[in-house]
């Protein structure tokens, strides 16, 4: 099986909200969201390797040095491997973290956060 780019499913709102509220309940003091800009994504889906270009993003839960929680994106291909760097210092494959957490960066409108 390949990756195609359609993977994924959009859910209702209401969904959100219940999914959301039962994470919140079980993780409470915890990390609620990230926020990555657009211009980073864009960049990131931008990526292509020996093995082809991306056609989706897979992201990784991730607890740093500090015992925070983190999310860590890397494009991937259709055929369904990661582009990631062919050295720990290559520099020409991007790896996303660093994204703005809520809290304390939280919308106004509460519907997702419990």
């Amino acid at each position: 099986m390949a990756f195609n780019g359609k993977e994924g499913e959009f859910i209702s709102l209401q969904t959100a909200i219940r999914w959301t509220k039962h994470y919140q309940r079980e993780n409470p003091g915890r990390v609620k969201a990230i926020f990555y800009g657009k211009e980073k994504l864009q960049q990131l889906l931008a990526e292509k390797d020996k093995q082809g270009k991306a056609v989706g993003l897979r992201i990784y839960f991730a607890k740093d040095d500090y015992g925070e929680d983190k999310l860590i994106l890397v494009a991937a291909t259709a055929d369904e491997n990661n582009i990631l760097p062919e050295g720990e210092n290559d520099i020409n494959y991007m790896i996303l973290d660093d994204g703005a957490a809520c809290p304390p960066k939280c919308p106004g409108q509460e519907d997702l956060l419990a």
